[in-house]
């Protein structure tokens, strides 16, 4: 992994803004000022890092407004896309309730979908009806099918929102192979979180369920071949909903999360490490928890024992052999949990290719050529 700065947690962040588009001369630009402040430790220092970060944004948005004024759209849409990374990335390392956090979080949002348009990218964003609220999604649709195609939906982790799913390439490996992506905001993570105060659950199939019926009733998708799948703590949320909606063709992990409520009890005893800087007030804050005692027990049931015998579907387990956050050892145990899928495979990513780390934060490009080869067979698309 690019290690810019003396913690993991931000060169976690600077690695996904790299995997996800950004430049490398911007990111230096963005970097150089902050890495002073870096020694001070994971959580000093953020508003430093959002203030340099969005200094970037703003300019890239300046720029792409000169390009629109002159007509040059094509030019303007991937300006706007990295100044809607670059937001996303400084919002996301944030303490809750720190000045400018939803203002950032909503710049984002905007340029993301004025870039997609300007460039011309097959990516509409729907909201889904759950109770009184909707479950926020990005559907980017398959290339040369006729008729109604195959589709995966794509759940977030921890700290991820839809448009870094987008920008994880997943979504258009997969349209290349003649499937549909659903990006999915669900309960505790981007929009859903953010603006409209949904917190996570640990039973994932309370959502998994409406947002497969919304998507398998779209004409343009195969209700018979929709998978689905997850990255980081979608590892956990993807195979809970597999497990308990039977209507889901296949699935896969992109980093395996067996027992995120024992990786809890680990980083309390600092073993591992964690994904964003302020972990336990981000992860109260998630789970709509008023303390630590309140989190630790709304995340009690985030363990997939006893659930993974209950998925009777083809099933792939993927993940980094030197996952610093996330031990490889509950992909083996996800893996032999597998016992009633018809197809079950384990796929561990070794300094042979690339994508050891957590998610494939050094190399994404086999996680997610890996995934849609597996779903292009599993779900009836094409590989050539």
């Amino acid at each position: 992994m690019f290690d810019y700065f003396p913690n993991y947690v931000w060169n976690l962040s600077v690695s996904i803004a790299m995997a996800s588009g950004a430049e490398l001369g911007e990111i230096m630009d963005m970097c150089q000022p902050l890495l002073a402040k870096a020694e001070a430790g994971e959580d000093a220092g953020t508003a430093d890092f959002m203030r340099e970060w969005m200094a970037v944004a703003d300019k890239l948005v300046g720029l792409a407004d000169e390009d629109e004024a002159r007509g040059r759209l094509l030019s303007a849409g991937p300006k706007l896309q990295r100044a809607a990374l670059y937001y996303l990335t400084a919002e996301r390392m944030q303490a809750q309730g720190s000045a400018g956090r939803i203002e950032t979080f909503r710049k984002g949002l905007a340029c993301f979908l004025k870039g997609v348009e300007f460039s011309r990218e097959d990516v509409t964003r729907f909201e889904i009806p759950y109770g009184d609220k909707t479950i926020p999604v990005l559907l980017t649709r398959a290339i040369g099918v006729d008729g109604p195609a195959p589709a995966v939906v794509y759940l977030n982790g921890l700290d991820s929102n839809k448009e870094l799913l987008y920008w994880s390439r997943l979504p258009q490996e997969l349209a290349k192979r003649g499937i549909s992506t659903l990006c999915v905001d669900q309960p505790g993570t981007g929009e859903s979180l953010r603006l409209q105060g949904m917190p996570a659950t640990w039973k994932s199939e309370d959502w998994g369920t409406p947002v497969y019926e919304w998507l398998a009733a779209r004409e343009e998708i195969d209700a018979a071949r929709i998978g689905i799948t997850g990255i980081s703590l979608g590892g956990y949320y993807a195979p809970r909903v597999c497990a308990n909606e039977p209507r889901f063709a296949a699935g896969a992990v992109w980093g395996a999360n067996h027992n995120w409520a024992e990786v809890q009890q680990k980083r309390l005893n600092r073993e591992g490490e964690n994904p964003v800087p302020h972990y336990w007030n981000h992860v109260q804050w998630v789970f709509g928890a008023k303390d630590m005692g309140d989190f630790l027990e709304k995340s009690a049931g985030m363990t997939l024992n006893g659930q993974m015998e209950k998925i009777k579907v083809p099933f792939l387990v993927t993940h980094g052999a030197k996952d610093r956050q996330i031990s490889v050892d509950y992909a083996q145990q996800s893996y032999d949990q597998l016992t009633n899928s018809p197809r079950r495979e384990l796929k561990i990513f070794t300094d042979r290719e690339g994508g050891v780390e957590h998610v494939g934060a050094d190399n994404m490009s086999f996680g997610r050529s890996y995934i849609a080869d597996w779903f292009a067979e599993t779900l009836g698309g094409r590989l050539q």
